[in-house]
């Protein structure tokens, strides 16, 4: 890169560098026209500018972005950040019951699992921490390899989106867990989230128009993931088809928004789900708080209403 050079035969009193006071200069910046010393200033298209104006240039320059809005990027952060927080836990829980195939007899793990007369009792935070708990090692392992396979939805979503995404997807499972479970049901894992992230993938390729082909393999992922859930025992189907259809609403909002009110859009629809999601657990928790905690007159007799 070329260097501006004074012109010969500069004399003092000509213009100090707008950066350098005690420099003068007969160099002007050509976009701003203000004073530069050759160190202030940079090569460009036509002259040479000073590096403020370069800055500002720089920020102005509108970086390329995905449909969903967010600046393309190829740096995956979220989705190892949560197999790690997934990993973290299981491994504590297996040392707390030190059983790596029955981690769940931990008393921390039973504390934070999904359960519905403890949430119904108020012990809200079961949704979100069952969310992070897994039973056993196959059980992680299934649900870590399939979140790692669907880290590009972070790329195309970016991360706050990809975050809302997935915690609303996790707990749209459980809600629907809570609203259509057996009361004695006790359920754990990200299943929920990554169901919805596989509703996200599939809204993503129709979008993004992909050929038929990679349509079908997602149709048939999906077909393959709800067979599994409803021929293996102590897994909520219900809580995967509410992740399911968290992450179809959720990603639809988010990639089919009108470029010009793309935020107003998205937020809007988030806002939906969230009250919608409210309501559920609201709704459920007055319905399970009946027929759980049945107290007579005496307060002395509470039981189960089948």
């Amino acid at each position: 890169m070329s260097t501006p050079q004074e012109p010969i035969g500069t004399q003092a009193g000509l213009p100090a560098c707008v950066r350098h006071p005690g420099r003068p200069t007969g160099l002007r910046c050509t976009r701003c026209d203000r004073p530069a010393c050759p160190e202030c200033l940079v090569e460009a298209a036509v002259g040479f500018q000073c590096v403020d104006c370069v800055r500002q240039g720089t920020r102005e320059v509108r970086r390329p972005t995905t449909v969903a809005g967010a600046e393309v990027s190829d740096k995956v952060v979220l989705v190892p950040a949560l197999i790690a927080v997934n990993v973290a836990m299981f491994v504590i829980t297996v040392a707390l019951a030190q059983d790596l195939f029955n981690n769940e007899r931990s008393d921390f793990f039973q504390a934070l699992v999904s359960y519905i007369p403890s949430t119904a009792d108020g012990q809200w935070w079961r949704p979100i921490t069952s969310g992070f708990l897994h039973y056993g090692p196959v059980h992680l392992l299934l649900n870590m390899v399939s979140l790692w396979f669907l880290r590009d939805i972070e790329l195309l979503l970016g991360r706050a989106r990809f975050a809302i995404l997935y915690f609303l997807s996790m707990l749209g499972g459980d809600a629907a867990g809570y609203l259509f479970d057996d009361l004695g049901t006790r359920s754990a894992g990200a299943s929920g989230a990554v169901y919805g992230l596989l509703g996200a993938l599939l809204v993503a390729v129709i979008r993004l128009k992909r050929d038929r082909h990679t349509l079908m393999v997602v149709l048939g992922i999906l077909a393959i993931n709800i067979a599994f859930s409803l021929r293996v025992p102590n897994i909520s189907l219900s809580a995967h088809l509410g992740g399911l259809a968290v992450g179809l609403i959720v990603t639809a909002a988010l990639i089919y928004a009108p470029a010009a009110r793309r935020t107003l859009w998205q937020g809007v629809v988030i806002g939906v789900i969230v009250v919608a999601l409210a309501a559920i657990f609201v709704t459920r928790t007055v319905q399970v708080n009946e027929e759980v905690f049945c107290t007579n007159a005496t307060k002395l007799d509470c039981y189960f209403k089948v």
